[in-house]
């Protein structure tokens, strides 16, 4: 049985969870929000991810209530929450701080909400029991705030935002006081948590690898707008621009001019043939004088030997087909299929051959977005359409793989991301080599501009 891939955005019969009309939020005269619009589904995991002061945050608190668009509207679940208080929103959120009261237990902190509300006894020890399973926090029930870690502390306060069990969980930068290796271990587990709960999750982040892992699609914001959303593989593999290019990730950016390439050629078998054939039961063409004959002994051989198996010889040899009908002519064979563009980057240089690329772009300034893992390094020059020059002027080793900075003839330094499969990593190549980077030609990515 198929798995049946999460993609409500693409079910034109989903109705989204959350969604954002026009909506403009202005701080005097600083626009923080600028005519935003965007949908956001029920059970998603969503990211908003951006640089300091790109809107990301005030766009949380808008939908938490904490703040009123000065234009636009905010919906959740078809209502409109112009007027609703943040209290009377089925949205918690969980701050970067988590807030939590430290003369409380870990079992305290988790019922508090609960206990706002009014819930009785029984309903609230059944709810706090449920999300410390959630959690793994059993062994911690009774234990304060100061005596617990920091990745435990995470995981109290997002207990205490599910345990009312909202439509939706606001989290702001909520893994960012954490270590690398502790922030990577928690993301994890908050995939496991959403999954299990069916909440859905908002996130603000400035960790790109973050959003990556975690989310279902990810908006990137810059000055106040969503300049894309995507699925991170798509906002990875194919960005809109050069602005989500260069802050998703490594990449490298070569500059040129588009020039549109040949159309792709005719296939073999649509080419007609240039003569007609024999029409059936014509006799054979003669010789031609300079065929080669067979000589006295290869007579005898055939009308004596061989005549039993393969009867008698033909008055004519025949002759090999022309080379023309067993192999393309010259103009077929290339070794990149024609089509797509070529970028003119350096002068003294072959343009790069951009098979993926659209040749309505003949002509403009274009930029190239190769990322580092796409690229190869060698000594020698490799047997590829798209080889560039360069020297090595610096290397990175990461453990899992290392990082070469090349200084490319004529062009700009790029980086090149070579995995160590190999327990210790023999080095072929060191700093000042001349080496060649090189790529396929639908590598990369063009980006208009």
């Amino acid at each position: 049985m198929a798995q049946t891939v999460f993609a409500p955005w693409d079910d034109p019969n989903e109705k989204p969870l959350i969604q954002f009309k026009n909506v403009t939020k202005r701080f005097g005269e600083f626009i923080a929000i600028d005519d935003l619009t965007q949908d956001i589904y029920s059970k998603e995991f969503f990211a908003l991810l951006g640089p300091s002061g790109c809107g990301k945050t005030t766009m949380m608190r808008i939908l938490a209530g904490f703040e009123t668009p000065t234009e636009g509207q905010i919906l959740i679940s078809g209502q409109d929450m112009s007027h609703v208080p943040p209290n009377k929103r089925a949205v918690n959120m969980m701050f970067q701080s988590y807030a939590l009261f430290p003369h409380l237990s870990v079992w305290d902190n988790i019922a508090f909400g609960l206990k706002r509300e009014g819930k009785d006894k029984d309903t609230i020890a059944a709810r706090v029991e449920e999300m410390l399973r959630l959690t793994r926090l059993d062994r911690f029930a009774k234990r304060k705030p100061h005596q617990i870690s920091g990745g435990q502390r995470q995981r109290v306060a997002l207990a205490r935002s599910l345990a009312k069990a909202p439509k939706l969980l606001l989290l702001d930068e909520p893994l960012g006081a954490l270590d690398k290796k502790l922030r990577q271990d928690t993301q994890f587990e908050l995939m496991d948590i959403q999954e299990k709960t069916g909440t859905t999750f908002v996130i603000v982040t400035h960790d790109q690898e973050e959003a990556m892992t975690v989310a279902s699609r990810v908006a990137v914001m810059d000055e106040g707008k969503i300049v894309q959303v995507a699925t991170p593989d798509e906002i990875y593999e194919a960005p809109n621009s050069i602005y989500v290019a260069d802050f998703i990730g490594d990449v490298n950016l070569i500059e040129g001019r588009a020039e549109a390439r040949m159309s792709p050629a005719t296939p073999r078998d649509q080419i007609e043939p240039t003569t007609t054939p024999d029409p059936e039961g014509a006799p054979p063409p003669p010789a031609k004088p300079d065929a080669p004959q067979p000589n006295a002994y290869g007579e005898w051989l055939q009308n004596t030997l061989l005549f039993p198996f393969l009867g008698k010889r033909a008055p004519n040899p025949k002759e090999l087909p022309a080379p023309s009908e067993t192999k393309p002519t010259p103009a077929l064979q290339s070794p990149v299929k024609t089509g797509g563009i070529a970028l003119h980057w350096a002068d003294g240089h072959p343009p790069i051959v951009v098979a993926n690329g659209d040749p309505q772009l003949a002509g403009a300034a274009v930029t190239l977005a190769l990322r580092p893992e796409k690229l190869n390094i060698a000594k020698n020059k490799p047997d590829t359409p798209n080889a560039l020059p360069g020297t090595v002027i610096d290397i990175g080793y990461l453990g899992n793989l290392s990082t070469y900075h090349v200084q490319l003839d004529n062009g700009p330094m790029v980086k090149v991301q070579v995995t160590n499969v190999r327990r210790i990593a023999r080095r072929d190549i060191t700093w000042e080599d001349a080496v060649w980077v090189s790529f396929s030609e639908t590598s990369g990515v063009v980006l208009k501009g």
